[in-house]
């Protein structure tokens, strides 16, 4: 799977570690930035990583960033973008069961390195459940429209 990957300065003590694990899985990674821990503006990063995602170029993208929060509110501004920040395996796994998320935003102030690479494993080992899921996204896919 073609997997974007964005952080800022807050994020970037995660991204190692995930695109280590994504690319030991087979994945391939596209690393949208940021490349050092430098201050940056976190929602450059999310609008590129959520227009590879929306366009199709890649199947999901991660953004990491302080507390994942930021890049949640700018990513799902994207049309088509199902972007959830979470730090705990039961939402990993219902953000792709409920959801169907296609990006996973996470916190580097909130989850180590390796609880990130646990999620990250739960969100894309997960499968979307459909059934009474598929109306609610359709719900929500109204409100891009209404845009």
């Amino acid at each position: 799977m073609r997997i974007a990957i964005g952080c800022d300065h807050g994020g970037f003590v995660l991204k190692s570690a995930v695109v280590e694990y994504l690319r030991s899985k087979g994945h391939e990674v596209v690393d949208f930035g940021a490349y050092d821990c430098e201050r940056v503006d976190y929602p450059v990063y999310a609008e590129k990583v959520a227009k590879a995602v929306a366009s199709g170029d890649c199947a999901k993208g991660v953004l990491l960033c302080g507390t994942g929060i930021g890049m949640s509110i700018a990513a799902n501004k994207v049309k088509g973008i199902r972007a959830a920040v979470l730090s705990d395996e039961f939402s990993a796994a219902a953000c792709s069961a409920h959801n169907d998320a296609n990006i996973l935003c996470l916190g580097g102030r909130v989850v180590s390195p390796e609880k990130a690479v646990k999620l990250t494993d739960l969100w894309l080992s997960t499968p979307f459940e459909g059934d009474r899921h598929v109306r609610r996204l359709a719900m929500i896919e109204t409100l891009d429209e209404r845009k």
